[in-house]
């Protein structure tokens, strides 16, 4: 009976902490979304009044990128424990995300 509370109590020991986690990144991520959505909205908004595309597009820039930085930071969490071959693609893609980028800025 000591055997089986004694097991009970790690695995909620272990539900809870993972669950902290998730639920950290879950706020820090939504309320990334939410100050990102700000930024294309106050850019809609300058955008409609005539403002300076140059300050439109800066907006719209910071906000891709913050998106394009959490996103990255997550998939790391994902891949970091994975084989080689998780890691490898992970770079992959995020250099085709970064070309994919700069691309139609350049031409």
């Amino acid at each position: 009976m000591a055997n089986k509370s004694s097991s009970d109590n790690n695995q909620n020991k272990k539900k809870s902490s993972s669950g902290g986690s998730v639920w950290s990144l879950n706020k820090v991520s939504f309320y990334t979304l939410c100050v990102v959505a700000i930024l294309y909205l106050v850019a809609m908004i300058l955008s409609l009044c005539g403002i300076s595309l140059k300050i439109v597009g800066a907006l719209q820039g910071v906000a891709t990128a913050v998106v394009i930085c959490i996103a990255a930071v997550n998939a790391w969490r994902f891949v970091k424990n994975k084989p080689v071959v998780w890691k490898v693609l992970y770079i992959i893609v995020l250099l085709v995300v970064l070309i994919g980028i700069v691309i139609p800025l350049v031409v």
